[in-house]
């Protein structure tokens, strides 16, 4: 049963992450999603590996494994009982050309389109070995406190995003998550988290699945064509569910 301890939700508490060194899923679950991904990379025409974003939308088998509940077994303690399937995203980093990742925090880029950011939490699931080679994720601890910083332009040829962090970034304080393929991360959605660009010889692919507490509401006018699933518990918003 995939869980975390109480030392690890204070943990995440106090620092915004806590990284999950155990197995999520079975190798047969592993395999099966893995072959997904594999599927979606091959279909994804011009895109870049890094773009497969909300591919559950358009492959239902995904579902199986963000709703499992191993997943939400696993986040429950952070977003409380009743939870509500945000988003998923497959982000590939290829060897030697994979972007990086600015500094940001995922609740920037959400703001306007939920009634609240409280408790928000990305699992990111390893699909291949991460390290600092590749291009893991990095976070600074205790930054999930704000969730709306500054920002700038980035360059879109060597980043993900066109946005990022204004303000410097104390690389003293960064956390790198190192990851073996089934492990994964937790972060908190206000968290400053990005990754350096994958120089290496070795693949970086990882799988975000996004959950969010029942209570903090999808705004349905600044979200068309988005879908949320309640994944658990008591409904929050009549009519919205993909599952209702």
């Amino acid at each position: 049963m995939a869980k975390l301890t109480g030392a690890q939700i204070a943990a995440y508490r106090r620092d915004g992450y806590v990284l999950y060194h155990d197995q999520l899923f079975s190798p047969d679950e592993m395999g099966r999603l893995t072959t997904i991904f594999e599927e979606q990379l091959a279909q994804k025409g011009e895109k870049l590996s890094d773009e497969l974003d909300t591919p559950h939308f358009r492959d239902a088998r995904l579902l199986q494994f963000l709703l499992d509940d191993k997943v939400l077994d696993l986040v429950e303690p952070i977003t409380g009982k009743d939870i509500v399937l945000w988003s998923s995203h497959f982000i590939c980093k290829d060897p030697y050309v994979g972007r990086a990742t600015p500094w940001h925090e995922d609740s920037a880029f959400w703001e306007g389109r939920l009634t609240g950011y409280e408790n928000i939490v990305t699992v990111w699931l390893a699909l291949d070995r991460s390290n600092k080679a590749n291009g893991c994720m990095s976070v600074v601890p205790g930054t999930h406190v704000n969730g709306f910083s500054k920002y700038t332009e980035a360059d879109l040829s060597r980043n993900t995003f066109r946005r990022q962090i204004a303000d410097t970034v104390d690389e003293s304080k960064v956390v790198y998550f190192e990851l073996e393929p089934g492990e994964c991360s937790l972060h908190d959605a206000k968290i400053v988290h990005g990754a350096k660009p994958n120089t290496s010889s070795h693949r970086r692919c990882g799988y975000t699945m996004r959950y969010l507490p029942a209570a903090n509401r999808v705004v349905p006018e600044k979200n068309p064509g988005h879908k949320v699933w309640l994944a658990r518990g008591r409904p929050h918003a009549q009519g919205i569910y993909e599952n209702a």
